[in-house]
């Protein structure tokens, strides 16, 4: 990860030093309109005393309104193509540092830590590439040093099942959520970028509510995953089959819930995932009990 600070100095507005092709293979398409950029400042809420963490600053349309409005942005791209056309455009720039490289790959709890980064006290702004929009969210919330929001662009299916509610919940949702409140803020329209893609997006805010803990992560989506293997199947089917649990032993726990003996994963809520996930553990540590006490008395 290469890391470019920007001289101090004034700034200076955005221009083009040259010409810039979007790379398909890296899922780009700029953000052009600056009426959708002027509404995602105000959806982050950015003042003056912010640090702002931008991923995929692209063609620095949006970093440029992200200096004028924060104390400092630190942007990481991986398009070495990109990095070059921003340190020129920024050259004269106060409060931008630039980080060239993959955010999935760099080890971004320690640049956080190590750059002074406080917990809650920090901000994310992000139009990333869809393809990658479930494990930068996954790793934004699971970071030790928690943004105080953040605010992504993405497709506007993706936007629909983060914010879904029960009946059409997915372990997208489910960790989201889980992490996040979530709300959808502004739709884009696909004619707002350059190159057009295909589909239109939507802004989403995401505040963090709940400290990232591996043991309960570990814990509550191991069931999870489990329950959503197979989402036409009922939920004590999947949960029997892969815990090897007796179905009526998850029947009970569903009924203990107040939950349909044939409910399905996508009709659940995060409490009673919780409630549930602590029910399997539960059932597993008294059935590891039951079996450590008999082969102490054989």
């Amino acid at each position: 990860m290469k890391e470019k600070k920007m001289k101090p100095g004034k700034f200076k507005s955005q221009s083009r030093p040259y010409p810039v092709k979007a790379k398909k293979s890296l899922g780009q398409n700029f953000l052009q309109d600056e009426a959708i950029i002027e509404s995602i400042i105000a959806i982050a809420d950015v003042n003056l005393s912010d640090r702002i963490f931008e991923i995929g600053p692209g063609t620095g349309a949006l970093t440029t309104h992200l200096l004028e409005k924060a104390a400092s942005v630190t942007a990481v791209e991986l398009d070495h193509d990109l990095v070059l056309r921003l340190g020129e455009i920024f050259k004269d720039s106060k409060g931008l540092s630039l980080l060239e490289g993959s955010v999935l790959e760099m080890d971004l709890s320690g640049y956080l830590l190590e750059s002074g980064f406080e917990d809650g006290k920090f901000k994310v702004v992000a139009n990333i590439p869809y393809y990658i929009t479930a494990p930068i969210i996954r790793l934004l919330l699971s970071l030790p040093v928690r943004p105080e929001r953040i605010v992504l662009m993405v497709q506007e299916a993706v936007a629909d099942r983060l914010a879904a509610g029960p009946g059409g919940m997915s372990l997208l949702s489910l960790m989201a959520q889980y992490y996040a409140d979530i709300s959808k803020e502004l739709f884009v329209p696909k004619t707002s970028f350059v190159p057009e893609p295909k589909v239109d997006s939507v802004v989403v805010r995401l505040v963090p509510k709940r400290v990232f803990s591996m043991d309960d992560d570990r814990s509550l989506f191991r069931i999870a995953r489990a329950g959503f293997i197979a989402r036409r199947k009922t939920l004590a089917n999947n949960l029997s089959s892969s815990f090897r649990i007796p179905r009526k032993e998850v029947e009970t726990m569903l009924g203990e819930l107040l939950l349909d003996p044939l409910v399905r994963a996508q009709e659940l809520s995060i409490e009673q995932w919780i409630s549930l996930t602590q029910k399997v553990n539960s059932w597993e540590k008294a059935k590891a009990e039951e079996k450590a006490k008999a082969e102490n008395e054989g």
